[in-house]
């Protein structure tokens, strides 16, 4: 089922997922409201689907919005501030949440707890507000975000949807985000997305990446040995769009590409993309001098497989991060 349509309003939160390093300070998460969509419903003109996202100007919530609105044009966009919040998902048929403070700066303990606040208040208060929706106003989807750091960190290991959590922070964050969605009502179809390294223009890692390897001072982060688990944009938006229209859409879907790469390969292929050398390595100690335990996002990773995007048929644009890199550059 595809969905086409008209825009009746919207606002936004931070998005959850930028995991490049960031060498700046560290803003605060905006909790301002959610942007709601109107749209029409091909399949059934007569009537209209209204879908809420959260996180709806961040990097992957923008790209999500072009792919609901699709080729029509649309009368506007409108702020839902955080006070008519119930009115706005009250009134829709779907959920998108994808809100949260980003997660690549140095981490304070008052950093930590922002991080984990920000996606486990929003996440409780859009729940909160679906589970105390009239049944005949009750949004029937709820897609929510949660990351690929739920597997904790390996160079060895091939974590699935069925893989256990690991034991350091991030996993921590991602099993309460994760729990307190699990607490939406069960007539409720839940997806739960966990989303790798996004790759797309204008955003997410390339955006930090790019203008080092321009200054010819690109190179691998750490010993490079890391697993990379990375998504394009284009197919974590399709994948999101996918579980709001597809009732098999249920349960943990790794939004991750089925071909994840060592760091040091992404960066020799970005280096030859960009027709620039992957020659500087980062050394440890300086990114843990710049980011402190917040340095563990980006010198360790985890391999993550799609394996049940797989299973339900989900065609990756691009399965390769050579061509992704190619078409994003």
């Amino acid at each position: 089922m595809d969905i086409c349509g008209r825009v009746a309003a919207f606002s936004s939160l931070t998005s959850a997922h930028s995991i490049a390093p960031s060498f700046g300070t560290p803003r605060p998460v905006s909790l301002r409201g959610t942007m709601r969509l109107s749209v029409w419903c091909a399949s059934d003109q007569t009537g209209k689907m209204t879908v809420s996202v959260t996180g709806a100007t961040g990097f992957i919530g923008r790209r999500l919005v072009q792919r609901l609105q699709g080729a029509r044009e649309f009368p506007g966009i409108v702020i839902a501030e955080e006070v008519k919040w119930k009115d706005s998902i009250q009134s829709s048929n779907a959920v998108v949440n994808l809100a949260g403070l980003p997660i690549s700066t140095r981490w304070s303990p008052e950093i930590k707890k922002e991080i984990k606040d920000s996606r486990i208040r929003v996440t409780s208060k859009v729940v909160d507000l679906i589970n105390k929706s009239p049944q005949e106003a009750q949004p029937a989807v709820l897609v929510s975000a949660t990351a690929v750091g739920y597997y904790g960190t390996s160079e060895t290991q091939i974590f699935d949807e069925s893989s256990p959590s690991g034991s350091d922070y991030l996993a921590e964050v991602c099993r309460e985000w994760e729990a307190t969605a699990f607490t939406v009502n069960k007539d409720v179809r839940l997806a739960l997305v966990r989303i790798g390294v996004v790759l797309g223009k204008d955003g997410g890692a390339l955006a930090k990446m790019i203008p080092m390897f321009k200054m010819f001072a690109g190179g691998p982060l750490g010993s490079g040995q890391q697993w990379f688990s990375w998504i394009h944009l284009d197919d974590i938006v399709n994948l999101i769009y996918e579980a709001l229209v597809n009732s098999s859409y249920k349960g943990v879907i790794n939004g991750t590409a089925p071909n994840p790469v060592r760091l040091a390969e992404m960066c020799n292929q970005l280096g030859d993309v960009l027709g620039r050398p992957s020659w500087l390595p980062v050394p440890d100690f300086a990114l843990k001098a710049v980011l402190g335990e917040g340095a563990t996002v980006v010198l360790e990773g985890q391999r993550v497989v799609p394996a049940k995007a797989k299973e339900l048929g989900f065609r990756f644009k691009y399965p390769y991060v050579k061509d992704a890199l190619k078409t994003i550059l």
